[in-house]
């Protein structure tokens, strides 16, 4: 582990030692969370990025011809929704 020296503005310090009170963690649990959540958002991201940069609209369209058009059994249907009208009605 290594160890750093990090300024913060008064609000960001008192709001991070409250959230990691309300979360019963320390300061430093709660902001070594925080920055693997944004590490690992940040590389989320560029996977997406770098995926579809691969993509092919060409591929996409053989592959969904390739689904059969028909209804879906029973218990994989999705519940009825309501139409903003029909709730307006109701």
């Amino acid at each position: 582990m290594s160890t750093i020296s990090l300024r913060l503005p008064e609000s960001l310090h008192k709001a991070a030692r409250e959230l990691a009170r309300e979360e019963n963690i320390s300061i430093n649990q709660l902001i070594t969370l925080a920055l693997a959540e944004k590490v690992s958002a940040l590389a989320a991201e560029d996977y997406i990025q770098k995926r579809a940069s691969r993509a092919s609209k060409k591929k996409f369209q053989n592959a969904l011809a390739k689904v059969p058009h028909a209804e879906p059994a029973e218990y994989d249907r999705l519940p009825a929704v309501k139409s903003q009208a029909q709730k307006t009605k109701a």
